[in-house]
């Protein structure tokens, strides 16, 4: 790739995502935790050729080691985007991991500049765009124009637009909070796993396919333009090394999902009591609630699914389900909540606030209450 040249690319097309939560944790028994494997480019496209070394090559060995370590899990369904030196299309991807009804999509690539810079990135799609982000995604989309008859399939979308990019980021902007959970723990395992450097989580706004139903990052390994960072990648030794670190974090991810929402069957009567700390903080037509889960899947709001907490909700926002406990104007009560949540294993919960209907800003429902 030319400076991070086609990597958010692949992620165009699967990073129409987030929040939402594996399969595998409702149906345990019945379904398999299904993980897409995308090797970037293939094919007339190789990717960045950075000291001699060909992206789509290490990447495709990257996956392949990585499929082979998850496939010795016999709750893990592992499926590629490509196997083999050849070229997919980004629709082509989509439908695989749309056919698969994928929890999770994971896409590697190799970075690329014209220094030396060094080190990983996993990207999400996301709002928070810097300029050499934006930069980043025209030259990324710009792959659009390697498929035959692009006008037909991405009709209405110009990838050297800022228009259609700031478009990108505010249509999934629900969809991405499962996708940095992973970009977290796959950076957190190249830094402090296996002591490589980590130029951090990212985000920019990428083309999406729709109608992609899994939290989906894209992988930047290293860049093959720095000479002891391309030489390591290009080594067996360090493509084991960084599929291993993908999987630890994949796994990680699982275990996380799983405890979040799963077969927690609760067969308790107990009675709700929530004592406030202090005095009620009543916030006048402002509605609180503890989110606690999100998901693909729509799953009934009993106790006995979400580890014995009563008062569970459910909304639909576009395509994912989100799930909440507790309903209160007394924002004392809902801190409190929050902490039962936690008690019981919902770690990343955090407090919402409605008001008249709409979702607003906790801090500015509670500033609401000295004006």
């Amino acid at each position: 790739m030319k400076t991070t040249s086609h990597y958010i690319f692949v992620l165009v097309g699967f990073l129409f995502t987030s929040i939402l939560t594996s399969a595998n944790a409702f149906q345990k028994d019945k379904d398999k935790f299904v993980v897409v494997l995308d090797a970037g480019h293939g094919g007339h496209d190789s990717g960045n050729l950075g000291n001699g070394h060909k992206e789509s090559d290490i990447a495709l060995n990257i996956v392949l080691n990585l499929g082979k370590d998850l496939e010795k899990n016999k709750d893990i369904k592992v499926i590629y985007t490509r196997k083999k030196d050849v070229f997919v299309t980004l629709r082509g991807r989509a439908k695989i991991a749309n056919d698969a009804d994928a929890d999770l999509f994971v896409s590697v690539h190799c970075n690329a500049h014209s220094s030396q810079a060094s080190g990983t990135e996993t990207f999400v799609l996301g709002v928070a765009n810097t300029k050499r982000n934006m930069e980043i995604a025209k030259k990324e989309n710009e792959v659009i124009f390697l498929e035959a008859d692009y006008e037909k399939h991405y009709e209405g979308f110009d990838p050297n637009s800022p228009e259609s990019l700031i478009t990108l980021s505010f249509l999934q902007e629900e969809y991405t909070e499962n996708s940095i959970k992973l970009a977290r723990l796959v950076e957190d395992n190249f830094e402090m796993g296996l002591n490589r450097k980590s130029r951090g989580l990212k985000q920019a706004s990428l083309w999406v396919l729709h109608n992609t139903y899994m939290p989906s990052v894209l992988i930047e390994v290293g860049f093959l333009t720095n000479k002891a960072e391309g030489k390591f990648l290009n080594t067996k030794a360090g493509q084991s090394k960084m599929a291993s670190g993908i999987k630890k974090a994949i796994y990680s991810y699982k275990s996380y999902i799983e405890q979040n929402i799963g077969e927690n069957i609760y067969q308790g009567t107990e009675v709700e009591t929530i004592e406030s700390a202090g005095d009620p903080q009543i916030i006048e037509n402002v509605v609180f609630k503890v989110q606690i889960a999100a998901s693909s899947r729509e799953i009934p709001p009993k106790s006995y699914n979400f580890k014995g907490l009563l008062d569970i909700s459910r909304e639909k926002v576009g395509k994912v389900y989100k799930y909440y406990y507790g309903y209160t104007s007394d924002y004392n009560a809902i801190k409190q909540m929050q902490i039962k949540a936690v008690s019981k294993g919902y770690k990343d919960c955090f407090i919402v606030a409605y008001k008249d209907g709409n979702k607003i800003d906790v801090s500015q429902a509670i500033q609401s209450t000295s004006n």
